[in-house]
């Protein structure tokens, strides 16, 4: 399912990333790799607060579109 539907305060595992490969090595050093864990911890309109390893990141709703987790 895309990140963009996917549930709030869940382990989502990365299983694959439909974006060009410019967009694909920036959200690499992000550290949004295919396996890797993400935590949808808040929604704020268009955009989606995810916690990733230490970190927080904000992607909006069109790029969470397109990361497909499980």
């Amino acid at each position: 399912m895309p990140l963009a539907l996917a549930p709030e305060g869940q382990e989502l595992r990365v299983i694959k990333v439909l974006t060009d490969d410019k967009t694909k090595k920036h959200l690499e050093s992000l550290g949004i790799t295919i396996s890797s864990i993400l935590v949808i911890l808040a929604r704020d309109g268009d955009n989606i607060i995810c916690g990733i390893k230490d970190g927080r990141i904000v992607l909006d709703r069109t790029l969470a579109a397109k990361i497909l987790v499980s």
